[in-house]
């Protein structure tokens, strides 16, 4: 089944306390090479059938009215997810090897 993707993201004038926790602790982990982080949101909505411009259309009304709070939040995408795209990337996470391996 199709998916559609939405994207949304804090409004760059808002705090994102979330995103400061997570550039302090990058450090500590060994991952120096990042400067800024800023978490966001996103949701996958699953369509019945083809993706027409209507539906996505209405996935764009909805991100903006109830999957965002646009005072303080962006929808920064929204777009049609190939269908293969989801299960390919199930199966690189199943092909890489983990620390236990």
């Amino acid at each position: 089944m199709p998916r559609i993707v939405v994207d949304v993201m804090p409004k760059p004038e808002i705090l994102d306390p979330q995103g400061k926790a997570i550039v302090g602790a990058l450090p500590r982990l060994g991952f120096t090479a990042f400067g800024g982080v800023r978490q966001g949101k996103r949701f996958e909505l699953t369509v019945e059938g083809p993706v027409t411009d209507q539906i996505l259309e209405q996935a764009r009304e909805a991100a903006a009215t109830m999957l965002s709070n646009p005072v303080i939040e962006d929808v920064v995408n929204v777009e049609v997810l190939a269908e293969d795209a989801g299960s390919e990337a199930a199966a690189e996470d199943l092909a890489a090897p983990t620390e236990a391996e």
